[in-house]
């Protein structure tokens, strides 16, 4: 299999400010809570081939937010993420499958201390040049994991029944990349 021809062989680097990692999770059952990390550093290394490629990603779990405080204090704290102990997520792929603008990325995810594999259904957005001269390269992913697979359990039963948080967590990714070229200039 081979890799997108716009995209040149090296190493890109992640573009934090037009790229963000979310996840959506239920919410006691009714509603979904979403939630981002502003702390996020990736790398993209285009083989000449998808065997010969790898993307790896750092996440630092205290840079999680959803727009409540209140909320993000208890998702940082030893419930959850517990960023005292355990401050990075960590993504790094393993093989890739597809062509043109739709592959899969098979890697290991890894939160808390615990590695699952994982597979990431991703679309290949294009490549372009932007006003500044800068090639970009733009990537959407999608998976969902259990929490529980990651140790993630806490949770409070309901009065009407059920649970306060979803077990299902999907994770949302949209990256830009920028070529190598563009990083020596």
């Amino acid at each position: 299999m081979t890799v997108p021809s716009s995209l040149t062989t090296g190493t890109w680097s992640f573009d934090p400010a037009h790229s963000e990692v979310g996840f959506s999770v239920r919410h006691a059952g009714i509603s979904k809570v979403r939630g981002a990390f502003r702390d996020v550093d990736a790398s993209l290394t285009v083989g000449s081939s998808l065997e010969d490629s790898s993307i790896s990603a750092t996440i630092r779990t205290a840079s999680f937010t959803s727009g409540d405080e209140n909320r993000d204090a208890h998702v940082k704290g030893a419930d959850f993420f517990d960023v005292e102990e355990f401050p990075e997520m960590t993504f790094v792929s393993t093989s890739h499958e597809g062509s043109g603008e739709t592959y899969r990325i098979n890697g290991d995810l890894t939160i808390r201390g615990i590695t699952r594999p994982v597979v990431l259904d991703a679309e290949f957005n294009g490549v372009a040049v932007d006003p500044f001269g800068a090639t970009r390269a733009g990537v959407s992913a999608s998976t969902s994991i259990s929490r529980k697979d990651f140790g993630l359990t806490w949770n409070a039963a309901l009065e009407a029944g059920g649970v306060l948080v979803g077990d299902k967590v999907t994770i949302t990714i949209d990256a830009a990349f920028v070529a190598p070229a563009a990083v020596a200039a």
